[in-house]
């Protein structure tokens, strides 16, 4: 700066004083602007490549325009002359608060993650079928894949007689459960046989010998 005030009538100092931080301002606002454009186009065509929701892309794309912003802003609050130990206290206290924050809503966050997940290691995608097994033992819930959003995986119940039957299950429930998976609809499951419970099994078995006796009691009276 000094240099260049020595070539610069006395007049025009001040007002050296006034464009060069007035153009390194200008400056990290293009570079910025270009680069997040960049990023965002490369993201763009990944998406268009490898098949990426709408779903994922929209907030990764926020993520990435406000992570530019602050950066931009921060450098032109330290271009104005703030100091740097004002900017880190105001950092160190706004991570604080989104830790806080993270915590908070770490189930809400999970479920966001294991969507992540889902889109990017694609263990099935919408029009299959899947069944969550809890157990062995027990036949678990199962359905068509319709939609995959940030929080749930929503199923159109199978083996519901309603047609319009929905579930909506949480992402982070897909990863804990043994999932099967078909890419065709599978056979519907059987029809439990109908018992009689243990009352009506006794009572009928009681009533038994006792419809044997009336009968052969009618045939002697009728001797």
């Amino acid at each position: 700066m000094r240099n260049i005030k020595n070539y610069i009538p006395e007049w025009g100092h001040e007002w050296l004083d006034i464009i060069v931080p007035g153009l390194q301002i200008l400056l990290i606002i293009v570079l910025a602007t270009v680069f997040h454009h960049t990023i965002r186009y490369l993201l763009k065509r990944a998406a268009q490549r490898y098949q990426w929701p709408q779903e994922l892309m929209v907030p990764i794309l926020g993520v990435l325009r406000w992570v530019f912003r602050a950066g931009a802003f921060l450098m032109i609050l330290e271009r104005l002359g703030v100091s740097a130990t004002v900017l880190w206290t105001a950092f160190s206290s706004f991570a604080a608060v989104g830790a806080v924050a993270f915590f908070a809503v770490w189930s809400v966050l999970s479920n966001f993650y294991c969507a992540l997940l889902i889109f990017t290691m694609r263990p099935f995608r919408l029009g299959d079928y899947i069944e969550l097994i809890d157990s062995g033992e027990k036949p678990g819930i199962r359905g068509q894949v319709m939609e995959i959003n940030m929080l749930y995986t929503v199923l159109q119940d199978f083996d519901s007689p309603e047609s319009d039957a929905w579930l909506q299950i949480p992402n982070t429930l897909i990863f804990q459960r043994v999932v099967r998976h078909w890419r065709t609809a599978p056979h519907h499951r059987q029809p439990l046989p109908h018992t009689l419970p243990s009352t009506e099994a006794g009572t009928a078995t009681d009533m038994a010998p006792a419809a044997a006796t009336a009968t052969s009691l009618s045939s002697h009276s009728g001797k």
